[in-house]
């Protein structure tokens, strides 16, 4: 993991991972909204090195709240490594979290809807809730027609490819069980957006039961969107990948 921790989680019950570049505009509120849940939580940010100053106000963060841990890398490296090194932070503490988040840190990701995943992944004790845009109940808001279209084909291919029986497989607002991540991590390669593959699909062929809950996924407030074209192949590539050696 190449980064520079600072700061140092508590125990706690539930870890939130927060991939960040570029959230200076949101980061700050974002992590207040979690607190104010009154849940038992640590908060790991992991940022990119932001240009806009994302990570100095993390740090001026942890003044107010001791839970917030910074991990700092020095490039750009992908949405997937973000989370792969998030789960082996949070694997690797004496006590580790009993389960653990993941959303994106521009309010696309409603922390209101945290308490429903977890609610959901207590009642069923299971490895993966997926926050589903597509599942009856879930709604998108803001996107262009274009981008729905993207995101509907990619879902479909993947569900018909890979047999997954999910609404929405990529979805990137989930809660895992810490569980399952022991018996996934070694197995989670992606550097970019197919982490939402991959992770599901480890979780099928462990015979790991995945459930999904509606949630509203409102179009970023701030900024452009970070889903490229490289990130486009990427997922695609992965998919193919996977069903060729199924």
């Amino acid at each position: 993991m190449d980064c520079t921790i600072m700061g140092t989680a508590p125990n706690s019950e539930i870890g939130v991972i927060l991939p960040t570049y570029g959230e200076a505009d949101n980061i700050s509120r974002l992590i207040d909204d979690i607190e104010n849940l009154h849940l038992n939580t640590s908060i790991l940010v992991i940022d990119d090195s932001s240009p806009d100053g994302t990570a100095q106000i993390v740090l001026e963060k942890q003044k107010q709240h001791p839970n917030v841990v910074l991990c700092s890398r020095p490039k750009k490296s992908g949405l997937g490594t973000a989370i792969t090194d998030g789960f082996r932070y949070y694997l690797s503490a004496t006590y580790p979290p009993k389960y653990v988040f993941t959303m994106d840190a521009d309010y696309s990701h409603n922390p209101q809807d945290i308490p429903k995943l977890l609610a959901t992944m207590r009642d069923c004790n299971c490895a993966i809730v997926i926050g589903s845009r597509y599942r009856e109940g879930g709604e998108i808001q803001g996107w262009p027609v274009s981008r729905k279209i993207i995101s509907k084909t990619a879902n479909a291919i993947a569900r018909t490819a890979l047999g997954l029986d999910l609404h929405d497989c990529t979805s990137g607002f989930r809660c895992y069980s810490t569980e399952f991540l022991k018996s996934a991590i070694n197995h989670l390669h992606s550097h970019t957006y197919e982490i939402q593959i991959e992770t599901v699909r480890q979780a099928a062929l462990g015979h790991f039961e995945v459930k999904e809950t509606p949630v509203l996924f409102v179009n970023r407030k701030q900024g452009k969107s970070k889903l490229t074209c490289t990130e486009i192949k990427s997922f695609l590539s992965y998919t193919l990948k996977a069903v060729w050696r199924s």
